[in-house]
């Protein structure tokens, strides 16, 4: 097998590989040679079948396999020899001229093949001891705690019947059936029987609770109103619409309690339990918030003292997955490019670099993880695939499986893994400034926060789970 580079520019290689006929010859008879004795043919005794006749049963079949095992010795060979890592899989291009490529099966000419290569850039980690960032630290306080659970005693309140005859007001439970009309039609979704609406919790359509205030049990009631633009359901969206409610029960809110009884509601011993329960959970809250925050600032500290080719297949890919996101959250909006105030021609050239940001920043992790020697143990997927599978309740088994028979999908389970232990690395050479702020400092530019997130290029975003479609319906 002769390989002789043809090609070298920038992150681009191509070889030119040729497996003279004699080998293909050879490679051919000493596979006939290895299932002589394995098949059955009518006429002759197991292991007498003379080659030539295999040859002509099989021959082509068999040649078939040695020009697939070929080219993979050959990418091999152009990896291990030339030291490369590469972006893609190679690339092969066989001959155009079929006669060529049938003498070459044939084993009467030579094979001759192109290998096309994208290579890894190479890049020295920098030195990011001067890199200072700031670590925003919330601490819940007694105000926020309290809130918290006077809003989980709220949710959790009992309600009561009215007494006959008494309208209802905002504050109350109202148990309702409707049926809703567009154009006098009833649509998909449009019913329900049996459905809470407590006034003034703004949870359906706007306009709607405003016109059940002051209806009683047994009333039934004409509704009309507008679906907001941006109602789930697109083919509502910003339509007239008509509900026929009766309401069937009117009930006020009991008394709100806050003590011991209530916090055993929620597993609790005890109230304090249960406010020492609360300041935990929204400590881990602000500290993911603030970790965000921290790590956006990371990645733009990275992207800009980095700056190297990048392989074109990563970015085309990344971009690809990026601007289908783009495309699809458009359709699910009803929005227009002209909507957001600019052109696709803009968007695509925004987008593109957000491309390469991502991948530049997973390379320049990957790189930096590598360097440290990271490793993501089996145990830490199996967590991850654990609290994966608790997101689909009824379907555990299934999911379970589903990951345990798909490497490519584990894959996606260890790539964030991989990078948060990458980051915590990073962050270690960088000098971290705390900085007490309050909540709404913290969660200010939330989206922003969120657009700074980068996965390694090298693996592929675990898959979005598909948000449900709104139903059509007043929520």
């Amino acid at each position: 097998m002769q390989v002789t580079e043809t090609k070298s520019e920038g992150l681009k290689r191509e070889f030119q590989v040729i497996l003279p006929a004699a080998e293909l010859e050879s490679r051919l008879a000493t596979e006939l040679d290895g299932i002589k004795g394995k098949v059955q043919l009518k006429g002759f005794r197991p292991g007498k079948v003379p080659v030539a006749h295999l040859r002509k049963v099989y021959g082509r079949s068999v040649m078939a396999d040695v020009v697939q095992n070929a080219v993979t010795e050959a990418n091999q060979k152009i990896v291990e020899d030339n030291k490369l890592k590469l972006a893609l899989e190679p690339q092969i291009q066989m001959p155009e001229d079929k006669d060529e490529i049938e003498k070459a099966l044939d084993a009467k000419a030579d094979l001759s093949f192109k290998v096309a290569l994208e290579v890894m850039p190479t890049f020295d980690l920098v030195d990011l001891s001067d890199v200072s960032l700031t670590k925003l630290v919330v601490t819940p306080s007694d105000e926020e705690v309290n809130a918290t659970i006077e809003r989980m005693a709220s949710a959790n309140r009992p309600f009561e019947d009215r007494p006959e005859g008494e309208a209802a007001q905002s504050g109350d439970r109202l148990v309702i059936n409707f049926t809703g009309r567009i154009d006098g039609t009833p649509f998909e979704g449009g019913t329900g029987e049996d459905i809470t609406l407590d006034l003034g919790s703004n949870t359906f359509i706007p306009g709607f609770e405003d016109q059940l205030t002051g209806a009683r049990a047994g009333d039934e009631r004409l509704v009309k109103v507008t679906f907001p633009e941006n109602y789930g359901a697109e083919h509502l969206a910003g339509k007239e619409a008509e509900f026929d409610v009766t309401v069937k029960a009117v009930k006020a809110p009991g008394a709100l309690t806050i003590d011991d009884e209530l916090a055993k509601t929620f597993g609790m011993d005890s109230l304090d339990a249960l406010r020492d329960a609360v300041r935990e959970t929204m400590g881990r809250e602000y500290e993911a918030a603030s970790r965000q925050k921290l790590k956006k600032g990371l990645l733009d500290a990275l992207d800009s003292r980095y700056s190297f080719e990048l392989p074109p297949s990563l970015v085309h890919q990344e971009f690809a997955a990026v601007w289908a996101q783009v495309e699809q959250d458009l359709k699910n909006r009803g929005k227009t490019f002209e909507d957001e105030d600019t052109t696709e021609e803009k968007a695509r050239e925004e987008y593109r670099r957000i491309a390469e940001r991502r991948v530049r920043l997973g390379l320049v992790l990957a790189q930096a993880g590598e360097s440290a020697d990271i490793k993501v143990s089996d145990d830490e997927v199996n967590q991850a695939l654990i609290a994966r599978v608790r997101q689909f309740p009824g379907q555990e088994q299934q999911v379970w499986d589903f990951y345990r028979k798909t490497p490519q999908a584990l894959a996606e389970l260890r790539a964030p893994l991989f990078e948060e232990k990458v980051v915590d690395h990073v962050l270690g050479q960088v000098k971290l400034v705390e900085e007490p702020v309050s909540k709404e400092a913290l969660f200010a530019d939330e989206d922003e926060a969120e657009e700074g997130k980068a996965e390694p290029a090298q693996a592929d975003a675990a898959p979005a789970e598909a948000a449900p479609a709104g139903e059509a319906n007043p929520a």
